[in-house]
């Protein structure tokens, strides 16, 4: 089982990259999973609506206005964008919300507003679908155990959760960066591979958006997964180089 989240710039995609990743991997037998993000299309919509956002420890704190947006944007325009791109590239895919198909609950996370932290994932909605031969794609929205319209996941640490869900699940995060830099953005900083107990050493001296993937890889080592591998979903190797077992940041036990 592998889960890909797709997320950054590299979600541009505008030479098919992505759904040519994907069939590759469909193509040697694997069963994957894509858990999306969205930040750039969130951005552009809330400085259309003339609403602040403002980012704490790499989080995006999240009132009800912006969860609004966030909700909208990920459910309603960047999950069947990415779908549709796969389906126009002969891969059957489907979008779906992890709030509205219940996948996800969880509870609000102190001080970051309606940003959640997931506290169950139901696999069943994402398993029919692999049954048909599906792709789902997954938005990061979260049922909110407490009430409410519903919670902000970050879709790093969702990913990480339904890859907690599968035994012997494999995790690549797709993004725009080559993976992990201990001193980012200094390019000569990458680690190469490093085990979750070192990077849970090294976890404090890392902020804004590193922090996210750094939590999501030591969640789903933690939490069952055999590997994390982050990537540079811009590259048009790394996925190639990722299924055979190279490139970007490789996390291990």
């Amino acid at each position: 089982m592998m889960i890909v989240k797709f997320g950054g710039h590299a979600m541009k995609d505008e030479a098919g990259l992505f759904a040519h990743s994907i069939g590759l991997a469909l193509s040697k037998g694997e069963k994957v999973i894509v858990v999306h993000g969205g930040g750039p299309q969130i951005n552009s919509e809330l400085s259309r609506l003339n609403i602040e956002s403002t980012f704490v420890n790499g989080f995006r704190y999240t009132t009800e206005e912006i969860f609004a947006v966030v909700d909208q944007v990920l459910t309603k325009v960047v999950g069947p964008e990415v779908a549709s791109n796969l389906v126009s590239n002969g891969i059957k895919a489907q979008s779906i919300s992890g709030k509205d198909s219940r996948i996800f609950s969880g509870f609000p996370i102190e001080g970051l507003g309606k940003v959640g932290k997931i506290s169950k994932v139901d696999i069943k909605p994402i398993q029919d679908l692999l049954d048909l031969q599906i792709v789902p794609v997954i938005a990061p929205i979260a049922v909110d155990d407490s009430g409410g319209s519903g919670l902000n996941v970050n879709a790093d640490l969702a990913a990480a959760a339904i890859s907690a869900a599968y035994d012997n699940s494999t995790l690549i995060i797709m993004t725009d960066v080559a993976g992990i830099y201990r001193n980012w953005p200094d390019e000569n900083s990458l680690i190469r591979e490093i085990s979750s107990r070192e990077l849970t050493k090294l976890k404090s001296s890392f902020s804004d958006g590193m922090l996210p993937k750094v939590e999501a890889a030591l969640e789903a080592v933690d939490a069952g997964a055999r590997t994390v591998r982050i990537i540079d979903g811009t590259n048009e190797k790394s996925f190639e180089e990722a299924l055979l077992g190279y490139g970007g940041t490789l996390v291990h036990a």
